[in-house]
Formats: C-alpha cells, sequence, structure tokens
C-alpha cells in the first residue's frame, strides 16, 4: 500500500484552515506542520489540527519530514504571498500546491513554473471548480465524442464581494477558476477581448465581460462579477458542439446534456446524501487528486491543474486587463494560455 503522504499547510486564514481540515480528515494523509507568520494564528491552528506549530518555512522545512506543502497564503489580490513559501518548498524537492491565483504577479508565476520545472517538482495550483464529479463528468462526455466539435462556450461566475483594493482584485482574485474551466472544457485560448464596469461607489473594476476565441476555433465568453447576491446560483456554464450541448450549474448542483434531435435528456446531479455538502467539498476533491496523484508518483508535467494551467490563466487574466487598459483591443496571446 503506498504510504500516507505528510503535510503541512502555510497560510492559517481561512483558506488555510479549510486545507487543514480537507488533509486532516483524508485517510491518505497526515498534517504535520502549519505554520504562519502570525503566531497566535499558527498556534491556534496547532491546537485545533493536532500539528506542530512554525513560525517560519524554512525552519519548518529543515525540522520536518513532508511530502507535501499547501501554500495557503494570501496578500494582495489574494496572491502576492504566494511566491516565496512555494519557491522555498520547491527548492527542498517537496510537491507543491498553491491556492489560486498561482500568484497575483506573472513574472512570479513564470517563475514558479519554471523552477519547479528545472527541479522535477510536482506543483499543482487549487483550482478546484473543476473537481467537482458535474465537471468530471462532463469533461467525459467532451471527450466521448456527445458534442461533436466545439462550437461555443459561456461562462458566468458572480459573487459578493464589497472588498475595494486593487482595481483588479475582481480579475486576478475570481477568475482563475473561471478561466480555468473554460479552458479544461474547451483548450488553450487565442484571443481576448475584455470590456469592463464599476458598480456605483466602486473604485475596482467589478464587472467584467469578455470575449474569447480559442485555439480549435471555438468561440466562448465569461460574464465575471463581485457585484452580485449570494443567495443566488453563482456559477454556470454552457458548452455546445454540432452535436449537442450541456449545461453545468452553480459549480456542482446539476449537470443536463441536450442531444440534437433527441427529446430525452441525460441530467446528473448532486445527491442530497452521499454528495457535496457544500463548496467545502471541492477543496476536498481536489486535494485527494494531488495526494494520490503524489502517492502515484505521476510525472510532474501530467499533474492535474497544474502549476502550468495556474500560469495559463494568469496569463488569459493579464490579457483581460491589458485589453481593457487599451479601450477592449483584441489581444493575442502566445504559447499556450
Amino acid at each position: 500500500m503506498p504510504k500516507k503522504q505528510k503535510i503541512a499547510v502555510v497560510g492559517l486564514n481561512n483558506i488555510g484552515r479549510i486545507h487543514c481540515r480537507s488533509y486532516k480528515e483524508h485517510p491518505e494523509a497526515e498534517l504535520v506542520a502549519v505554520c504562519d507568520l502570525n503566531r497566535e494564528l499558527t498556534d491556534q491552528a496547532a491546537r485545533m489540527f493536532g500539528a506542530k506549530a512554525y513560525y517560519d518555512v524554512s525552519s519548518m522545512l529543515e525540522q520536518e519530514d513532508i511530502d507535501i506543502v499547501s501554500v495557503a497564503t494570501g496578500g494582495v489580490e489574494n496572491g502576492s504571498h504566494h511566491y516565496a513559501p512555494a519557491m522555498a518548498a520547491i527548492s527542498a524537492g517537496k510537491s507543491v500546491l498553491v491556492e489560486k491565483p498561482l500568484s497575483n504577479d506573472l513574472g512570479e508565476a513564470r517563475e514558479m513554473v519554471s523552477f519547479a520545472k528545472e527541479q522535477g517538482v510536482r506543483l499543482g495550483c487549487n483550482l478546484n471548480h473543476r473537481f467537482t464529479p458535474m465537471a468530471l463528468k462532463a469533461k467525459q462526455w467532451i471527450d466521448a465524442g456527445e458534442l461533436g466539435t466545439l462550437l461555443f462556450v459561456n461562462m458566468k461566475l458572480t459573487i459578493g464581494n464589497p472588498k475595494e483594493s486593487s482595481p483588479w482584485l475582481h480579475m486576478r482574485a475570481l477568475h482563475p477558476h473561471s478561466f480555468d474551466v473554460l479552458r479544461y472544457f474547451a483548450g488553450d485560448v487565442k484571443r481576448v477581448q475584455a470590456f469592463m464596469t464599476k458598480a456605483p461607489g466602486r473604485s475596482v473594476w467589478s464587472t467584467a465581460s469578455i470575449n474569447l476565441e480559442f485555439a480549435s476555433g471555438a468561440v466562448g465568453h465569461l460574464m465575471g462579477s463581485y457585484d452580485m447576491d449570494n443567495k443566488h446560483p453563482i456559477e454556470s456554464c454552457e458548452v455546445a458542439g454540432q452535436r449537442g450541448r450541456f449545461l453545468l450549474d452553480n459549480v456542482y448542483e446539476a449537470l443536463t446534456l441536450y442531444r440534437h434531435g433527441q427529446e430525452e435528456l441525460s441530467v446528473y446531479r448532486n445527491p442530497v446524501l452521499g454528495g457535496f455538502a457544500g463548496f467545502d467539498g471541492t477543496f476536498r476533491s481536489r486535494l485527494d487528486t494531488f495526494i494520490r496523484q503524489v502517492q502515484a508518483e505521476v510525472p510532474p508535467e501530467q499533474i492535474e491543474a497544474s502549476g502550468a494551467d495556474g500560469l495559463a490563466v494568469q496569463s488569459l487574466i493579464e490579457a483581460a486587463i491589458q485589453s481593457q487598459e487599451n479601450g477592449g483591443k483584441v489581444i493575442e496571446l502566445t504559447g499556450a494560455s
């Protein structure tokens, strides 16, 4: 039997604690260490999850036998504190899972991916929306040819977030999820065009409409907003081809396949018993995949939702920002994005 993976979590605010809880409940994981610059936060998490407390990453990496490091630090646009602990863990040869965005700085994200490749280290990103049973089933339908050649993809991700920080908070903090789901279903993106607006009283570009052309020739659209009510469905994705289309509703609640020329539908739903009890389930599913791929010694380039995928979605976000800054100019992407 494969050995349990020894885990450390760096960054212990809300998302970091979800990581801790998910690892603590996983049968193939052992949470051995927690780390944060905030000593009070670290001590609380250590008591809560039965792990050893550390206040700097270097000491933790030197003193603990660790297989996987989860980097769940925050910072500006939720990603400015990821670089240093991730690079330290990669340098130590650990498998590393980084919260999204991989970094809010594209240059840092490129360095992280390049360094992991040089070191032969597995680097993943917590792009957890693709790890629901519904998303996995939808991808199976695409791969099985149920939709035929893809024609268009429409994505919507809207939540209420009143935070006011950088002008690009909405794009960099939220839409790694959106662009990853779009790429997961339809592949690399070739061109991007963005139009954004600010809700009354806001300083951030809080609502965005983004047009996409995929390398395959399919076209798509993303509608995103930080100005909505969280009591209503937050996410939907429609993917259509010449044989049919599917609608993925609210991340993990329901998936419906409409085959052309047929009156009967295929519906895949989240069961009341035994299904996802809440959004935290997406973390458990994503972390489970990373644990099992590390256990199986999957080659770094084959990691699902890899650092390279995290970099690709950040490149799309930066292209959308560039488009907005240039009056809706169409931005051509070079390489895989």
